[in-house]
């Protein structure tokens, strides 16, 4: 069978051939209601028609501020069978935040979800670009139209436009900006095509999957696993909006769900439950772990009780983003991120572009396909993130003889004590190892004498208990002297991300103060 990239020209034509081959199959399925592929495809053909009407041409950028249902899905394929952008926004964002990516995307519209209307009502002054809002809900802003209306009122059939996949940029997606103000990473449709179709290879499915999509479809992840590849393959997105452990096993069971994206704090909180929701999961073939490390130990408790066994795979967002996973009843490895995708080269390289042998420590390189365009507007910034083709994902990391591939840590999360590297995940590895640590996150901590010193901060388990004297001898047991925690805090939780990513900038101090 054709690759999807060889099928279609845009991913507008790969939602309409499903819809045209699955007419009454369901597409999502929300709060227990279907929505059939010929519903999501007639709704996106609506949304298209109007953008139309209000100008909206090829290129043009439209921001879209919706929870994880029929409205995100239909909205984003809407604005591209139009030609236009999507610009995806985290719905865990600040006002200011907001009004950031929708400026510097000179986003012409935006579609939101009505539960955010107050954010938007405060930065809607400050968008003079902004030459429409729709509403999924009942407006509360004047000039808002409601989607309800354009479903009501708009043709079900439209023109796709005519796009040129490898330059026309389908999404841009903005990075959490932890070393700086947020990139808008640019996605054409043959980078998503791409990368979708060597997910569907990875994961071999059909149209009886039905995908748990409760990984936020703003987020790259989400996207790709969660949304284009389950409609490319004729499969159902389960679409959960907020992910709560005993509400989400209750959805797998009712809609027979039969594959769960997540990221290993979910697992974790699975893994929690009591042994009466164990028949929730019979219907899952795999879960598919990503966004951050999976700890052993999470992954040998969920395992062992509900007999479903988790990939773990990982890739950047600017990489559209899947790069690698542990093949799908092949080999697995634990700590592993898996073998790169098909389509997809991957190497390690030192400061200069110079790839490594295998087991030593670099930096992860990636180069194919799915790889972005670039940085929305930031030239420099995009050319100092390649290697001529190869993208530097500033992940470090090394291959085994066997091509896995191992995340050690960010390379701009490395610690450097006295000149020596200090690697912050293999430190978060050994310390959860102690039986009372739930979690534990390192950051640098600045020092007068030896530069940066590591700084644990550390959640214990419910119940447990242990003096900071005691972690600091289990450290000095299993790490080497430069790379005990000179800080140990232990506090009730760690900030993250929605996908559950710990949020590490929050944690940096920057104050001078050490453990005695």
């Amino acid at each position: 069978m054709p690759a999807l990239y060889e099928q279609f020209d845009s991913l507008g034509e790969m939602l309409r051939d499903s819809a045209r081959r699955l007419k009454d199959k369901p597409a999502v399925i929300f709060q227990q209601a279907p929505f059939s592929y010929a519903r999501i495809e007639s709704f996106s053909n609506q949304i298209s028609c109007f953008l139309r009407k209000k100008g909206i041409d090829k290129g043009d950028r439209i921001g879209l501020y919706c929870i994880n249902s029929p409205w995100f899905v239909a909205a984003y394929f809407g604005i591209l069978k139009t030609g236009a952008t999507a610009v995806p926004i985290n719905l865990l964002l600040s006002p200011e935040e907001i009004q950031y990516i929708l400026s510097d995307s000179e986003a012409a519209g935006l579609i939101y979800f009505e539960g955010f209307e107050k954010n938007i009502a405060q930065i809607r002054d400050s968008l003079p670009n902004l030459r429409f809002l729709i509403t999924a809900g009942k407006p509360g802003i004047p000039e808002s139209t409601a989607l309800a209306e354009i479903l009501e009122t708009e043709p079900a059939e439209c023109e796709i436009l005519k796009l040129n996949q490898k330059e026309d940029v389908a999404a841009i997606l903005y990075t959490s900006g932890t070393t700086g103000a947020p990139k808008g990473a640019m996605l054409t449709h043959r980078n998503l095509l791409f990368n979708v179709n060597s997910v569907l290879q990875i994961l071999q499915v059909d149209e009886n999957d039905v995908f748990l999509t409760v990984l936020p479809l703003f987020h790259a992840f989400g996207a790709t696993a969660g949304m284009i590849t389950p409609l490319a393959a004729g499969a159902a997105i389960a679409a959960v909006p907020k992910f709560t452990a005993g509400d989400v096993a209750q959805v797998i069971r009712e809609t027979k769900s039969t594959i769960f994206l997540g990221v290993p704090s979910m697992y974790k909180l699975f893994a929690g439950l009591p042994d009466e929701r164990i028949p929730d999961f019979r219907s899952l073939r795999f879960g598919i772990s990503g966004g951050d490390a999976m700890p052993a130990g999470i992954l040998k408790q969920f395992e062992e009780k509900f007999g479903v066994l988790i990939y773990e795979g990982d890739g950047p967002t600017e990489c559209s983003p899947v790069t690698a996973v542990n093949p799908i009843g092949g080999k697995r490895k634990l700590c592993s991120i898996g073998k790169a995708l098909p389509g997809v080269e991957m190497k390690i390289v030192d400061d200069n572009g110079s790839e490594l042998k295998n087991g030593e420590i670099g930096e992860i390189a990636v180069r194919g396909e799915n790889v972005m365009k670039g940085y929305f507007r930031r030239p420099e910034e995009t050319k100092e993130s390649f290697f001529g083709e190869w993208f530097r994902t500033g992940d470090l990391g090394y291959r085994d003889d066997e091509d896995y591939f191992y995340i050690v840590d960010r390379k701009k999360d490395m610690i450097i004590v006295s000149g020596m590297n200090v690697y912050p995940r293999m430190l978060e590895n050994v310390i959860c190892r102690h039986p009372s640590v739930a979690e534990a996150a390192v950051v640098p901590e600045p020092h007068p004498l030896h530069g940066e010193v590591p700084r644990a901060v550390i959640v214990l388990k419910p119940g447990a208990s242990a003096a900071r004297k005691e972690l600091l001898h289990f450290c000095s047991e299993h790490l080497g002297r430069h790379e005990i925690p000179r800080i140990i805090e232990i506090v009730e939780e760690l900030p993250k991300t929605p996908t559950g990513k710990v949020l590490k900038r929050l944690l940096k101090s920057g104050k001078q103060r050490f453990y005695d």
